[in-house]
Formats: C-alpha cells, structure tokens, sequence
C-alpha cells in the first residue's frame, strides 16, 4: 500500500488546538487530528466520514455528535481522531444518498445497502494500523462501539474499548437499532 503523508500543520478550531496530518491512499485522503502532546496510551477515535451528518447535522445519524465528542475528548485527554474518508460506509456519497431514498422507502440502512449492490459495510481499516504506527503508537484506548474496527487493528494492543453512546432521535432511533441488533454494535 503506497501512503503519502503530508507535513503537519496547527489546526485551530472551536474544540481546541490541533495539529493535522493528511495520509493519501490511492484516491482516498484521511485526515488524522490530534494534540501535539498526544498521551502515552491516547484516546483514538477512527470516525468514517459523514458529510449529511458531520458538516450539514443530519439527524438520520449520530455521527456529527460522535464527532464532535471524539474532538472534545482529544482536546481535554490529548487524544486523537483519526477521520477516515469512507463516505456512506464506503459505498460514496451518491450512492448513500440512493440508499436514503430507499429508506425513505421503508428499508433499514443495511436493506437499502443491499439493494444497491453493496454489502451492509463497505469499510475498511488497515489504513489505521499504519497511522498509529507512523505516529510511534503501540497501546490505544479505542473509542467505538463498532467490532469491526476493533478486531481490524493489528499490531496495536487496544487496552480499553471506550463506548461512544449518543442520545437518539426519532429520526435515528430505528437506524441505531439495526446497527446493534444486525451489526453487532456494543450500544
């Protein structure tokens, strides 16, 4: 895997100060935030990338809240966030909006997936070993509920799972569910 890293530059934002660091993998650019003075076990948030939910505040998700969290922690635990551009777990925009249409529909968000072709999660994390590792981390405190991120994290001792439980809304209530009772989230 060919991974271009760039420098790192201060990032400024309402959650504190920042440093950033841009990893390009093929097409895809994450981008990791993180204090300077990171903990010696930190706190690490994986988020996958969420434009209704991060940027425009969707309520059909809990992701802008969980990112907004992971920022809070990083900044008061020296911690970081790793955010992953995976847009609509990975199936892209245009098509997670197609899926939100069929849910509109009736179907729950792994149904629509499906009737688009795709698997329930199209994600992937092997990117993240490598950035844990480009930053010399060795122990994480791993911020998820997803067992997906948990069991794809090799050669980083996860010494604590961190649940990230937000408060549901009508609008998300029923996506919640599927993500634990067919997903096997840790809600």
């Amino acid at each position: 895997m060919n991974i271009k890293i760039s420098e790192v530059a201060n990032l400024p934002s309402r959650f504190g100060d920042f440093k950033v660091k841009a990893f390009k993998e093929g097409q895809k650019e994450h981008l990791v935030i993180y204090k300077d003075d990171l903990a010696e076990v930190p706190i690490v948030r994986v988020h996958s990338e969420c434009l209704t939910g991060d940027a425009i505040g969707s309520l059909k998700c809990d992701c802008r809240d969980q990112l907004e969290f992971a920022l809070k922690l990083a900044q008061s635990t020296n911690g970081m966030v790793i955010y992953l551009r995976q847009e609509g777990r990975n199936i892209g925009l245009l098509n997670k909006i197609n899926a939100y249409a069929l849910q509109d529909k009736g179907l729950n968000t792994i149904e629509a997936n499906h009737q688009l072709g795709f698997r329930a999660d199209e994600r992937t994390y092997e990117i993240v070993t490598r950035i844990l590792h480009h930053f010399g981390i060795q122990k994480i405190k791993l911020l998820t509920n997803n067992p997906d991120k948990i069991n794809s994290i090799s050669n980083i001792e996860i010494v604590e799972r961190i649940p990230i439980i937000m408060d549901s809304n009508k609008h998300n209530k029923d996506y919640l569910n599927v993500k634990k009772s067919e997903m096997g989230h840790l809600i």
